[in-house]
């Protein structure tokens, strides 16, 4: 019988690509996101490529009863997550006095609520079953403060610094939690959070494809790893971020970011 895996923010970008990944790797899968279309569109493609069963949940996740909505629907459908994938996520560039305050609880509200939301209700049964894994998509943000996408940065420290507490809690249980950190990556994210992809002779040093992030982080979760920061000069720059002064590092990265942001 094969197992089943859960992807939210699977319509585009890592998620799709997290999708393709799991599938090919046998398992059925619950795809989750807000557009519906995108959703059947790569259920079928997985179905006829892979034979794998998919079921399609559209939810928005910046209403905070779309978790809970979503585990009910499984728990009466029968179905037991094996794989938890906790991917959506929102992002904008901008000074936070300026930012659009409904945007920034949007950002809390997916990024981190719903994802403890998902974490806590699943967490339960993969105990109960001595087995299961949960991977949640953090970022090379999460190693750093942010200025220009201060709530952003933030969101996904919050969620290394949860993944990283609750893995050692559930430590010889059977169950592992992976906080996957990918840098900039080509994806959708980029224009939904109002930034412009760098383009420079550089850019293919240190900006990876959504595959490239989803092979990586999908074969880091199956091994087990905490934490797993994918492409090498990310991982160069996640282990330095820690011993770069403070007054360095921001004034470097209020730059760097604001250059990429548009409409300021």
């Amino acid at each position: 019988m094969k197992k089943t895996a859960l992807v939210t923010g699977a319509s585009s970008g890592i998620g799709l690509e997290l999708a393709r990944v799991i599938a090919k790797d046998h398992y059925n899968l619950v795809l989750v996101a807000r557009t519906e279309s995108k959703l059947k569109q790569l259920a079928d493609e997985l179905h006829a490529k892979y034979d794998t069963q998919v079921l399609v949940i559209p939810k928005d996740l910046t209403h905070e009863t779309s978790a809970e909505e979503l585990f009910e629907e499984l728990q009466k459908q029968g179905i037991e997550i094996d794989i938890l994938v906790n991917n959506a996520g929102l992002g904008v560039v901008g000074r936070f006095a300026e930012t659009n305050y409904a945007r920034d609880l949007e950002m809390v509200k997916v990024n981190v609520l719903a994802l403890v939301q998902l974490t806590k209700l699943f967490v339960q049964g993969m105990i109960v079953r001595k087995r299961g894994k949960i991977m949640n998509i953090a970022s090379l943000a999460a190693f750093q403060p942010g200025p220009n996408m201060a709530v952003y940065f933030a969101t996904k420290s919050f969620v290394l610094s949860f993944s990283e507490a609750i893995a050692q809690e559930l430590k010889s249980s059977g169950v592992t939690v992976t906080a996957v950190c990918p840098g900039i990556t080509q994806t959708e994210f980029f224009s939904g959070a109002n930034v412009d992809m760098p383009v420079n002779p550089l850019s293919n040093w240190f900006i990876q494809t959504a595959a490239q992030v989803a092979e990586s982080g999908y074969q880091a979760t199956k091994a087990g790893k905490s934490v797993h920061v994918t492409g090498l000069i990310n991982n160069l720059s996640a282990m330095t971020a820690p011993f770069v002064p403070r007054q360095i590092l921001l004034p470097f990265a209020d730059i760097l970011i604001k250059s990429f942001g548009k409409n300021h």
